[in-house]
């Protein structure tokens, strides 16, 4: 159990990471939106920090995201979807 736990928690961070190459944001850009220090918005795409939920829906509000979307998928499956939604 602990160990799916921490695979999804990545697979979430690594989405969080895709995402915001995607949309072509910095980590300072982001950590600016979140009023945190580059340093802990890395960590949190590595991650090293726990993610909170709060967190995470603020996150999903900068990257126009649905929080759903950053957990449901993994990184190819969410690229394509977000792909397709803009070319739509």
């Amino acid at each position: 159990m602990e160990d799916m736990l921490q695979l999804k928690a990545k697979t979430v961070a690594g989405n969080i990471r895709k995402l915001r190459e995607f949309r072509n944001y910095t980590q300072d850009y982001l950590a600016a939106k979140l009023n945190i220090s580059q340093n802990a918005y890395s960590k949190i795409e590595l991650g090293y920090s726990r993610l909170t939920l709060e967190r995470l829906f603020q996150i999903a509000h900068v990257l126009e995201l649905d929080v759903a979307h950053i957990v449901s998928y993994d990184h190819d499956e969410l690229i394509r979807m977000i792909s397709k939604s803009k070319s739509a």
